[in-house]
């Protein structure tokens, strides 16, 4: 590594759905599949606390 690759920019990971992934490598592959695995996540808390207030709306009007 030269001292010039500290002046690059650190380009930011991102995957686009349907993206070519055939010249990625293998560490490259990984990267994306934390990426979608952690947004996974994140879509399904958001489910789960929708979820939750929903029920709560629900059960305020049963009564």
């Amino acid at each position: 590594m030269s001292l010039f690759d500290e002046d690059k920019p650190v380009k930011k990971v991102s995957h686009e759905i349907g993206a070519d992934i055939s010249t990625l490598s293998v560490d490259e592959l990984r990267a994306r599949i934390g990426l979608l695995s952690d947004e996974i996540g994140r879509l399904e808390a958001e489910i789960t606390a929708k979820s939750s207030s929903r029920n709560v709306a629900e059960n305020l009007f049963k009564k």
